[in-house]
């Protein structure tokens, strides 16, 4: 594979934590440590694309049907229902 030479540009606090990245992370240089994070980013992001694109489509599909509120009424039920949210004394879940 090709390799292409890049200059970039860091803060004094990125570059220190790069150094303490290959330093203490098994990286052998800055290159090989930023390649890494290049390479987690290609692999979550067709996973971060797919939920993004159903979530528009979720809103788009409900923009016409629900308010905020409803959606959020509805799911607070749920969430009490099953035991996951608990309501105060006065029934209100978001008091503390």
């Amino acid at each position: 594979m090709a390799t292409v030479r890049k200059t970039i540009t860091l803060t004094d606090q990125q570059d220190h934590w790069i150094k303490v990245r290959v330093a203490h992370g098994g990286f052998t240089n800055d290159s090989e440590y930023i390649r890494d994070l290049i390479r987690r980013d290609e692999e979550q992001s067709p996973q971060y694309l797919k939920f993004e694109a159903a979530a528009r489509a979720l809103l788009e599909k409900h923009e016409n049907e629900n308010s905020m509120s409803d959606i959020t009424e509805g799911v607070e039920a749920r969430l009490r229902a099953d035991g996951r949210l608990q309501a105060d004394a006065e029934g209100d879940p978001h008091s503390e």
